[in-house]
């Protein structure tokens, strides 16, 4: 298995949301000396716990975990963020005689850290103000439909609903006068060491439809609301923020506003993460050199890594 001596390496576990990424994970734990790096873009944010299902404190000093609850909820944490912290990450664990285990289902976190990222203009928080101001006076549609007309590629794969990339791709317009689009399908340096990737994909989206509403139920009896309530009764927190948009959370949050009542959220949160999972599912199926689970199935996982040349170098 990997060493200090033998080339640098990683496994990835992906899948659509609860699919059992997180539960193979655990379970190769007990088969391989492993430290997990979270590949998930809302376990970053601390306070953001049961929402996110996040891995608990004993599970944590039992296995190490990398990037979680490295950022308060008001703080970003990007693609790139992702990418240069796992790139110093991988090297460190394997130094030290253990195997990376990167694990989520943040697709942009993994293509970024596959393929590497376009250099893209840094956030200008002028320029999103002012781009928020105009979208509370005239309405995100007619920002989709601005964004239509110089960057038709973005607006078509991007929602009028979805103001936070919405934003992003206008401001980055704004910067540089290129689309979005195009600047992203710029090269970027690709991973510098060699990944095994695994992905859950559940053969019966009935099964996984069940499971999300299952999973979604039993966060609320642990007490999600109770935990998006604190984040709402935070002043530096809002509904324009990635953390509190995220899927599940920003429909708590409307909730506690009063925009709904409590089965309409719960039957919104649901939808928004089947959507999630469609989306997610999409990403994979064009995904180059993924070996496929239909289970998160460890012994299976394993019978992969012992083909792999690198693995059983």
């Amino acid at each position: 298995m990997t060493s200090q001596r033998d080339p640098l390496a990683a496994i990835v576990i992906s899948g659509p949301t609860a699919s059992g990424k997180s539960s193979l994970a655990v379970s190769l734990a007990e088969y391989l000396p492993v430290e997990i790096i979270s590949a998930d873009s809302a376990q970053v944010y601390r306070g953001m716990d049961i929402g996110t299902a996040k891995p608990d404190a004993d599970l944590q000093a039992r296995i190490t975990h990398h990037l979680i609850d490295v950022r308060d909820p008001w703080e970003p944490f990007s693609a790139a963020d992702f990418r240069t912290a796992a790139l110093d990450l991988v090297p460190d664990i394997c130094a030290r005689g253990k195997v990376p285990l990167i694990v989520g289902g943040t697709m942009l976190y993994l293509k970024a850290l596959k393929y590497g990222l376009a250099r893209l203009p840094e956030a200008d928080p002028a320029l999103r103000s002012a781009i928020l101001a105009e979208a509370a006076s005239r309405g995100w549609d007619q920002l989709h439909e601005e964004l239509g007309r110089v960057d038709p590629a973005s607006a078509a794969r991007i929602r009028p609903t979805d103001s936070q990339r919405l934003q992003r791709a206008i401001e980055v317009y704004r910067l540089t006068g290129q689309p979005l689009s195009a600047l992203q399908a710029a090269s970027g340096d690709p991973c510098p060491f060699h990944l095994l990737e695994i992905a859950v994909i559940p053969p019966d989206r009935r099964q996984l439809h069940a499971e999300i509403a299952r999973r979604f139920d039993d966060m609320l009896s642990r007490g999600f609301l109770e935990e998006v309530k604190r984040l709402h009764d935070n002043p530096q927190l809002n509904m324009e923020l990635p953390s509190i948009r995220a899927v599940g959370y920003r429909q708590a949050w409307s909730f506690i506003d009063g925009d709904y009542d409590h089965d309409t959220m719960r039957q919104r949160a649901i939808a928004a993460t089947r959507q999630l999972a469609k989306r997610q599912l999409t990403w994979l199926r064009s995904w180059r050199d993924l070996n496929v689970l239909e289970m998160p199935d460890p012994i299976e996982a394993l019978k992969i890594l012992k083909g792999d040349t690198i693995f059983t170098h």
